[in-house]
């Protein structure tokens, strides 16, 4: 079946879906996107990714370019074209089309582009189950990782840098060696002493939506969590290392460059956290 794509206003085929040369978000990286995991053929966090997306519009005054429910209607309808029963469906809305200038143009529309695609459910479960490694390297994106941009190149590198490096995900860290986020997920660890640890959000690192509801789940399963930072070498000495994402769900780690995490065999927390929580998002998606 070909793949259909919504391209302002418009459902074409996937090799036929066009935006203008000069969209901003091609010539610029201006604009901002979202992911929603697809269960059932219906949107897991749909609340949380939809709030987040209007924050980042409203960070980077890029206008709304149509109600939630609106872009929940698009989003669903490019979902069942593309028969997707188990996958991901991608928004992403630039300020628009206009003649290239730095400054913002006035008085054009934004761009709005949704594609969805099938994903295997059996390979994440086949990685979750015997875990994942992972390698760190310096953070090189900009000041405002709080914001949901399509300026991802720093991002891509890393995930070429762990791909080369045989790895599943590349833990960034900061000018202290503390660990920010993974390329594309949050970043958590069990430490030492058997805490549940991650770096807050006012670090300007993504407020991820599988994160907040690892959040409201670890602290209904009583896990006691310590929202502070934590270094390479403390990843390398934890018990558990795990990453979050719409796409990951929850992602163990078994090593870090090279160094076996634990006793190198996903552990019970992550284990656990991923259980509940791919039960609650099938449950709660709409």
């Amino acid at each position: 079946m070909s793949r259909i794509a919504y391209v302002n206003g418009a459902y074409s085929p996937h090799g036929q879906a066009v935006v203008h040369v000069e969209d901003r978000g091609f010539q610029f990286a201006d604009g901002v996107y979202e992911v929603w995991s697809v269960m059932d053929g219906r949107l897991a966090d749909f609340d949380g990714h939809m709030t987040r997306l209007n924050r980042s519009l409203d960070a980077l005054g890029i206008e709304v370019p149509m109600t939630s429910a609106a872009l929940g209607v698009v989003l669903r309808e490019t979902v069942r074209r593309n028969r997707v029963r188990e996958g991901m469906v991608y928004l992403q809305v630039t300020r628009g089309t206009a003649a290239r200038d730095h400054a913002f143009p006035a008085d054009i529309a934004p761009s709005v582009i949704v594609t969805a695609k099938c994903i295997d459910p059996a390979r994440g479960r086949a990685l979750a189950a015997r875990g994942v490694a992972g390698v760190t390297q310096p953070d090189i994106r900009w000041g405002r990782c709080d914001i949901k941009t399509v300026g991802l190149l720093p991002n891509v590198l890393a995930k070429q840098g762990a791909r080369e490096r045989g790895a599943y995900e590349c833990l960034m860290y900061d000018d202290m060696g503390l660990v920010t986020e993974g390329a594309s997920t949050n970043a958590w660890i069990v430490d030492e002493e058997g805490r549940l640890r991650t770096r807050d959000t006012q670090a300007n690192i993504l407020r991820g939506i599988t994160r907040e509801a690892i959040l409201k789940l670890v602290a209904a399963e009583g896990i006691a969590l310590d929202e502070r930072p934590f270094s390479v070498e403390d990843a390398k000495r934890a018990r558990e290392v795990f990453v979050t994402a719409a796409s990951a769900f929850v992602m163990p780690l078994i090593s870090l460059d090279g160094v076996r995490i634990g006793d190198g065999k996903p552990g019970p927390v992550a284990t656990r956290l991923r259980e509940v929580y791919l039960e609650q998002a099938r449950r709660e998606a709409i």
